[in-house]
């Protein structure tokens, strides 16, 4: 596979040699994550848009194997042609796939050859890193890139797959025991006005970037408010006391059927106590609801209702973007990202935490082309139903969030780290 040409330009200016840590560090972490995590845990699939820890793993491990090593490393051997099936997600042009809500069922290959596949993978990619002649490290570096980035996606789906699985036992098993603390006092809701007219949103060409966000190009802004914080679970509780999953005027028509449909009262991990308290399921077990902590696991039916209740609605994909350029708060680049706290705290960060739904339909940017080859069908396909959220949460890999960066999922999802920053007119 072959990327765009300033994605080989980007990819040029690392050397092999870097590309090479960051596969190493990317590919421990995903191990890390398992630790603790018995197998049959890691076989659990909760719903069909979930899947198996034990199925990232191997896909994960498909992924360099298809799309890098095959191609590229002369003389490689698969390490079972099986796999080729069975760990395919959606990538139509490379052949027939295992059903994606019969994951759970794959109690073969068991989880401890899922490891050794997984090792197979990284000892030819080090090799290919080694040995790789310079024809096959150009074709093949934007693949590695992307693999990469693809796995750390996969990372986050990890945690937020096993917290869905998990919240449906009823031991609430904790992925990692912690005693989190809370967050103390929150921040009072500030407003930044800002009035950007024509800006230039998109990847800028530096580093890497998905095909989604390209090209760069240009959009007229109307002034407009964005807050300085996201919502937290105090002010979420108040919009549930008030009645708003039973008002349907805040609602949009599918929002409010849906809800109906299946009795939502409130985000899917709150857990109302005996004498009106809450609890939140969390990847640390059942935790006390932190007040101050950005609400989560919303489907953007949810949070849309929430701003209609506050007087504000969703900012737009690029209002978000422009705000991230002209934030004036230090917005440092997100680096926390705690094993033992995997759960949003409050921040005046755009980035990290949750992501942030947006009113944006998920659509492509104008003169968009897709990567080349089998990567095609990475991005552009999905360009339909879906709305964009932006910004990282508490569970994305370090270094992995960037400002350009658009999330998609549709509008009724909510097993992700999914919370909502508000927007309104300039007043």
């Amino acid at each position: 596979m072959a990327g765009s040409t300033d994605v080989h330009a980007a990819i040029a200016a690392s050397s092999r040699e870097t590309l090479a840590a960051d596969y190493a560090r990317v590919r421990a972490l995903s191990t890390a994550l398992t630790e603790g995590l018995d197998a049959e845990d890691m076989a659990l699939q909760s719903m069909p848009d979930a899947s198996p820890t034990k199925w990232h793993l191997a896909h994960t491990s498909w992924f360099f194997e298809t799309l890098v090593l095959r191609p590229f490393a002369g003389g490689y051997v698969a390490h079972d042609e099986r796999y080729q099936r069975l760990f395919n997600s959606y990538y139509e042009a490379l052949g027939p796939r295992h059903p994606r809500p019969q994951r759970g069922l794959l109690s073969r290959p068991t989880l401890a050859e899922v490891k050794t596949y997984r090792s197979h993978v990284d000892a030819a990619m080090q090799r290919f890193f080694d040995t790789a002649s310079p024809a096959a490290w150009e074709g093949a570096a934007s693949t590695v890139a992307l693999g990469l980035q693809h796995e750390q996606q996969h990372q986050e789906l990890m945690l937020t797959d096993l917290l869905h699985a998990f919240s449906l036992n009823p031991l609430a098993p904790a992925w990692r025991e912690a005693a989190v603390p809370g967050s103390g006092p929150a921040a009072p809701l500030r407003w930044h006005g800002l009035d950007p007219g024509l800006v230039e949103v998109g990847h800028d060409g530096s580093g890497f970037g998905f095909d989604n966000e390209r090209p760069r190009h240009r959009v007229f802004l109307a002034p407009f408010e964005l807050a300085e914080r996201l919502v937290n679970n105090a002010e979420y509780r108040a919009f549930i006391d008030d009645g708003g999953y039973r008002r349907p005027e805040l609602w949009l028509s599918d929002g409010w059927a849906l809800a109906q449909a299946q009795g939502w009262s409130a985000p899917p991990y709150w857990r109302e106590q005996d004498g009106g308290g809450w609890q939140q399921f969390t990847l640390h077990g059942l935790q006390p609801l932190d007040p101050a902590a950005p609400v989560v696991h919303l489907s953007a039916y949810e949070a849309a209702a929430y701003a209609a209740w506050a007087g504000a609605r969703l900012p737009t994909e690029f209002e978000w973007e422009a705000a991230a350029g002209r934030w004036p708060i230090q917005d440092a680049p997100m680096t926390r990202y705690q094993l033992d706290r995997m759960l949003p705290q409050p921040s005046a960060s755009l980035l990290g935490e949750a992501w942030q739904w947006t009113s944006s339909a998920y659509a492509p940017y104008p003169g968009f082309r897709p990567f080349e080859g089998p990567a095609a069908e990475y991005n552009g396909k999905f360009m339909v139903n879906q709305l964009v959220l932006r910004g990282g949460s508490c569970a994305t890999p370090p270094g992995h969030a960037r400002v350009p960066y658009r999330n998609f999922f549709p509008p009724s999802a909510r097993w992700q780290f999914s919370g909502l920053r508000l927007a309104r007119d300039a007043r």
